[in-house]
């Protein structure tokens, strides 16, 4: 069974870094395409990035230039280095594994940005 462990979260200062990370198992992490998604309350789920099992990287404009995604095969983890943090990045960061039509989110981790 395919367990998402997320951690990094935590209460930083708006222009802040944070890095979450993703720690993955109970399946073949490298056939995986995998991504981070957040949520606030009262909006839907959305996407921040995503990394192909080949590596191939796309993110929402939102965060282009200041987060970056990154994946180890080898450790089965993923991670999501943010910089240049802004209020508006406070959510909850989710993360997601797919393949095919398979899908697994982790429990969520609470990022809060203050002004």
């Amino acid at each position: 069974q395919v367990q998402l462990v997320e951690s990094g979260g935590g209460l930083v200062q708006t222009g802040g870094s944070l890095r979450l990370s993703c720690a993955a198992s109970g399946m073949s992490f490298s056939v995986y395409d995998m991504a981070w998604y957040r949520q606030v309350p009262g909006k839907q789920r959305e996407l921040v990035a995503r990394i192909t099992r080949g590596f191939s990287t796309n993110y929402a404009d939102s965060v282009k230039g200041r987060f970056t995604i990154s994946r180890d095969n080898g450790k089965r983890m993923v991670h999501l280095q943010m910089t240049s943090l802004k209020p508006e990045d406070t959510a909850v960061y989710y993360c997601n594994a797919i393949f095919y039509q398979t899908t697994s989110w982790g429990q969520g981790t609470q990022v809060t940005v203050s002004s």
